[in-house]
């Protein structure tokens, strides 16, 4: 009989471990709070109008891909996508000089660039080559191992790989070094907030992030990025496994230090496996009750780590197309970034946000009614642990104004609110409640140098065996694509722990990593 594997979360890392683990032979099956599955990746409906509820920006598409290659499909069957040039417009104002369309295109891109400044598109040519340096350490012997043993990290063979990351600068000084005009700096440190840390005090290493934009570019899956989501559950559906919605787990069957089921719905479940996917701070101080299993995790511990920031998130159905707006996606920046950036960490609530907003029927009209469009609004906001305000009405009604004071000096969204049709809205609170996001917290643990690599919790639990754990809060991070590393890492430990070996099929990756260096020897 094949042994028996509990997945906890029907999130992206849950149904790509669930995915892994049915591939290899095991009998999986997911427990899920919510109706469908997606975890954040979720989406609404209102109106007529379907919006992704969180993440909508695709990169590194060949990630997405492997869950589907691995079981022996055609991707493009489950997830069609389409590459976006230019990928995004950036806003500093309302004049024609205050935009900036970005392409992946490195010939376009040099052109925007030199006509900011010939010194600064000399500068841009040389932080690619030392961050895509990093990069390649980075993926190859930190982003796609896990760190299950101190010495995993450290030794002299890791050690050296790890000075050569550099990452004590934080991203903006980094840039800064070969940058020097303000916007362009911020266009190429903006991006650690995909992953909830600040450009001005984020380690240098997530600078890697924009790389990865210009270089491979930014993509766009039919039907937004729910598609993902739902094509995953099909996948695992077609492959065996079993998934429970609406049956959130109560908490983590454990016994003589190994995981043995969970308890959901008042009764126990048993299995020879456990993979939580739910975010490890929530899982660690409600799931696992045992305290002997919860080891330097404790409840104290958890409340003082750091966290990412969280979202104020709008979904604005519209009476009229938006053919004036060129780009799917588009970031509206305050006048000052910083200021606003400090104020995110720091708790206070902003009079000058800065912002993204997401026209995903512009690509698939069938995501809105014929002939309108929908909006989708994304504010970075502190989290609950660092906010010195409450989410009241009247707290969503600030940054509503401020958000639609900005658009209304964008002539491309003119007289944006006489247009609105239909209006909802996700906070803090709210993700804290629906997909319990520790904090409201909606990247997890934020990615700073203490809660990097081996210092994040990592894939197998230390102190439980047959517990493990996948997610943005674990190792190697936050968003989707690295997210889904953490599923490949967490069961090939499991499988390393199983079969002590994890089988060749299993086995795919970003990338080819050195021999022996991708499963450490336990």
């Amino acid at each position: 009989m094949n042994k028996h594997v509990i997945v906890i979360g029907a999130g992206v890392a849950g149904l790509a471990s669930a995915i892994r683990l049915q591939q290899a032979g095991y009998q999986v099956e997911i427990y899920e709070k919510e109706a469908i599955p997606g975890g954040k990746m979720h989406k609404i409906e209102q109106d007529g109008f379907r919006f992704d509820l969180g993440p909508t920006i695709v990169m590194m598409p060949e990630l997405y891909r492997e869950v589907f290659e691995l079981a022996g499909r055609n991707p493009d069957d489950y997830i069609p996508m389409e590459r976006l040039d230019p990928m995004y417009s950036v806003f500093f104002g309302n004049g024609p000089d205050d935009r900036y369309d970005i392409s992946s295109d490195l010939v376009e891109l040099t052109k925007t660039l030199e006509d900011i400044s010939e010194e600064d598109a000399e500068g841009f040519l040389t932080y690619l080559k030392e961050i895509y340096e990093r990069f390649t350490v980075a993926k190859n012997h930190f982003i796609q191992r896990p760190f299950r043993n101190a010495s995993d990290f450290y030794n002299p063979s890791v050690l050296r790989q790890a000075l050569k990351l550099k990452t004590f600068d934080s991203a903006d000084k980094f840039v800064g070094k070969y940058i020097k005009n303000e916007r362009l700096k911020q266009m190429i440190s903006f991006q650690t907030l995909y992953i909830g840390v600040s450009p001005y005090n984020g380690p240098s290493l997530y600078t890697m992030i924009p790389m990865i934009e210009f270089l491979y570019g930014v993509w766009f899956i039919k039907g937004g990025m729910y598609t993902m989501a739902s094509a995953m559950e099909r996948l695992f559906l077609e492959l065996g496994g079993k998934i429970h919605y609406n049956s959130p787990a109560e908490d983590i069957l454990i016994q003589n230090g190994r995981a043995e089921g969970i308890r959901t719905g008042g009764r126990e479940v048993h299995a020879d496996f456990v993979v939580c996917n739910a975010d490890f701070p929530y899982a660690m101080k409600n799931l696992v009750l045992d305290t002997a299993a919860k080891g330097k995790y404790t409840d104290k511990k958890i409340d003082k780590m750091k966290y990412s920031c969280s979202c104020f998130l709008m979904y604005l159905g519209m009476d009229r197309k938006y053919d004036e707006v060129d780009n799917v996606h588009n970031f509206v920046f305050s006048k000052d970034l910083n200021g606003n950036l400090e104020s995110i960490f720091s708790g206070e609530q902003m009079d000058d946000p800065s912002f993204y907003v997401y026209i995903g029927s512009k690509l698939d009209p069938t995501m809105a009614p014929e002939g309108k469009d929908g909006l989708y609004i994304l504010v970075p906001v502190s989290d609950r642990s660092a906010s010195s305000y409450e989410w009241t009405q009247e707290t969503i009604d600030h940054y509503r104004s401020r958000v639609f004071e900005k658009l209304k000096e964008i002539p491309e969204f003119g007289d944006i609110e006489s247009h609105i049709i239909s209006e909802s809205y996700m906070t803090p609170p709210d993700f804290e409640k629906r997909f319990n996001a520790y904090n409201g917290a909606c990247f997890g643990l934020r990615p700073n140098l203490a809660q990097s690599n081996h210092l994040r919790p990592q894939s197998k639990a230390k102190n439980c065996e047959n517990l493990y754990f996948t997610g943005s809060s674990t190792h190697p991070g936050a968003g989707v694509p690295i997210v889904l590393l953490s599923a490949k890492i967490a069961t090939e430990e499991l499988m390393l722990d199983d079969l002590g070996t994890v089988p060749d099929g299993a086995r795919e990756s970003l990338q080819p990593v050195e021999a022996g260096s991708d499963v450490p020897s336990t």
